[in-house]
């Protein structure tokens, strides 16, 4: 396992993996049945919803139960962009900008407050967020809900919908990936670490605790509204069960299943959101919550640290029993090992006499 680890350390195993699933990625979507395509479309697009989750709970240690709400609002504002003809470019924009808007404003207020409070705050949008998308309905649509096609595949392309809708999705979802990763492997990640370990730390080291919440929350609002984009581009209708309470909990669970604090772990946690529900339902739609429950809390067991820290708990039992099966370490001699002389009872200076 050192030897396997020391390998895939070195630079150039590193680019030929970059290389390979680059071109799994390009490959992939002319490859997969349309089903296929779908379905990992869908991962992406909640590994993404995720991801700014994990900026908040799992990089800064902010509670917060709000993440559909921006995700939500981010499908609104994006349909109804197109519904009314929009440029898509400016769609695209505004369906990020204004969910950052939001959170920012959000994060200001509620930025000072800790545990349970910043959790009510949170928590309050989307029970809020679904009663008044059923109100606007000049904007959403009511009850009834919003739906646009805007993704179906140029023609010069001489894509499927599917193939080109997946596309897309790889391409932002590896680019919010990507400066997700930079932010939080920098100065601000540093900085997140800190406060996330004790704020009066941090407060001692010159970081403004408030200020990185701020920060922290707003990016996440603002990933939340490109996973928002990337929902409508592959589903192509929203309605107020979108930022349900309901979706919050499930997106909540596939960050702790995931990983949190981890980019792959967002990863996995979009594949958790995607395929656990469809494999519950095919076991028995009437126990799709009792299986899922139980799934998390097996996971949670087994790997308190989510599904990305299932290679350590693996090289940690080996090395264990490693340790334990291999028996008691000796030292290598050149001879036969002497006797040891028995053991006689009395007083040292009596036998000393007596000889």
């Amino acid at each position: 396992m050192p030897a396997l680890t020391a390998f895939f350390a070195k630079t150039w195993v590193r680019w030929v993996v970059v290389a390979i699933v680059v071109a799994m990625l390009v490959v992939g979507p002319l490859a997969l049945p349309e089903f296929a395509n779908q379905t990992i479309a869908r991962i992406g697009v909640f590994a993404v919803a995720v991801l700014g989750l994990n900026i908040v709970m799992g990089y800064t240690g902010q509670v917060s139960l709000g993440q559909i709400f921006f995700v939500g609002l981010g499908a609104y504002i994006t349909a109804y962009g197109v519904t009314q003809g929009w440029n898509i470019a400016l769609v695209f924009v505004l369906a990020f900008v204004v969910p950052g808007i939001v959170g920012l404003l959000i994060a200001l207020a509620a930025a000072r407050l800790g545990g349970l409070a910043i959790a009510m705050v949170t928590i309050a949008l989307p029970i809020v967020g679904v009663p008044l998308a059923k109100r606007l309905e000049e904007f959403t649509g009511g009850s009834q809900g919003l739906s646009s096609q805007f993704s179906d595949a140029p023609k010069w392309t001489g894509l499927y919908d599917d193939q080109w809708q997946l596309y897309v999705v790889i391409l932002i979802t590896a680019v919010v990936f990507v400066l997700t990763r930079n932010l939080v492997h920098g100065k601000y990640g540093r900085a997140f670490a800190i406060v996330k370990g004790n704020e009066a730390v941090a407060s001692s080291l010159g970081i403004s605790p408030y200020r990185y919440k701020v920060l922290a929350f707003t990016v996440a609002s603002l990933i939340g509204g490109v996973a928002g984009f990337l929902y409508m581009f592959v589903v192509q209708y929203t309605s107020p069960e979108t930022m349900s309470f309901g979706h919050s909990i499930t997106l909540l669970a596939s960050m702790v299943i995931g990983g949190a604090a981890s980019i792959i772990g967002s990863l996995l946690g979009g594949a958790y959101y995607v395929l656990v529900p469809q494999l519950t339902n095919v076991i028995d739609p009437n126990l799709t919550a009792v299986l899922q429950g139980a799934i998390l809390l097996a996971v949670l067991f087994v790997l308190p640290g989510g599904l990305v820290s299932l290679p350590r708990v693996i090289t940690r039992l080996r090395r264990r029993r490693g340790g334990t099966g291999s028996g008691p370490k000796t030292t290598p001699s050149t001879g036969p090992a002497p006797h040891p002389a028995p053991a006689v009872e009395g007083n040292p200076t009596e036998r000393q006499g007596s000889a």
